[in-house]
């Protein structure tokens, strides 16, 4: 005998952008581009067993749907718009008991022109995406994971790795001086919220911690002498779980993208090693990967 013991189905890669226009001048505007991914759970075994489609919400409706919930509502911040159409499904299907939704959302930066932001221009500005995963569950409330992801950074000094262990298969020197570089995927997981309102009451919230997220990743890796990739995203945790009080816990996964210095002394003793190294190679891989997660301590433990 055989069960379905995991099941789950929906529209993945769902693009859609939507024109914010100034209600006082329709002529500015505001763009928000995102990728939407929706997973429906529920009592849905029977389309998986016995072929029963009668509870399948075609994949095609819930795209259909997520445009009409994108006109009717704001699409900004994601944590919202992700909780409206979560929240859209298990309220709407009595038989579909969780939603989970995930947003990529695109970074459009406004243009500026002659000195000014001009008002309906805009640039990508890089690979970097915000990103937000919803699950909604029935009589469960909301569970929400904001992040970030593919924000590339290096600095050229002000990290060193030394004093690690060493034994017989160890050959890295150690260094008190290198090159780090990283594509930064961070994210932060929010207490539970009751359901769709209390989300529509901490809506100005998740901006504001994206925005320190953002500042704190940045200016920490900027500003730290880095004693090890470790050692720096802890700071950069306990930093954001201060600034933002409802985040329970912060995630970083941090693969080093290393710059090799080359040895040029074969050539007429030309120096690129150490004090003298200017020229480096990029490397693909293999490289490190450094992850950690950051919680809250629990008043068990203070």
């Amino acid at each position: 005998m055989a069960e379905v013991t995991y099941a789950r189905y929906g529209k993945d890669n769902i693009r859609l952008l939507k024109v914010i226009r100034d209600p006082a001048d329709r002529n500015k505007q505001t763009v928000v581009e995102m990728t939407v991914r929706i997973l429906l759970e529920g009592d849905i075994e029977s389309s998986y067993t016995r072929a029963d489609n009668s509870v399948v919400v075609a994949t095609d409706t819930q795209k259909q749907t997520c445009y009409i919930l994108a006109k009717q509502h704001p699409i900004a911040p994601p944590e919202l718009f992700a909780s409206i159409v979560g929240t859209h499904f298990i309220t709407e299907y009595p038989h579909i008991h969780a939603a989970h939704v995930k947003i990529t959302q695109l970074r459009w930066t406004r243009m500026l022109i002659d000195g000014k932001p001009h008002a309906h221009s805009f640039l990508r500005d890089g690979e970097e995406t915000r990103d937000v995963e919803v699950v909604a569950r029935e009589g469960a409330g909301l569970d929400i994971k904001s992040g970030i992801t593919k924000l590339t950074v290096l600095k050229s000094t002000g990290s060193a790795f030394y004093g690690f262990h060493r034994d017989a298969y160890t050959a890295l020197p150690e260094t008190w001086d290198r090159i780090l570089s990283t594509e930064v995927e961070a994210a932060w997981r929010w207490r539970r919220f009751a359901g769709l309102e209390d989300v529509r009451r901490e809506a100005g919230a998740f901006d504001g911690a994206w925005e320190s997220a953002r500042r704190i990743t940045l200016e920490t890796f900027a500003k730290e002498n880095s004693p090890s990739v470790q050692n720096t995203m802890f700071k950069m945790s306990e930093q954001i779980l201060a600034a933002v009080p409802l985040v329970d816990s912060v995630d970083y996964s941090l693969p080093n993208k290393h710059y090799f210095e080359i040895d040029l002394s074969w050539h007429k003793g030309l120096k690129n090693t150490g004090a003298d190294a200017e020229v480096y190679a990029p490397q693909s891989n293999p490289n490190g990967l450094i992850q950690c997660t950051v919680s809250r301590k629990s008043k068990a433990k203070l």
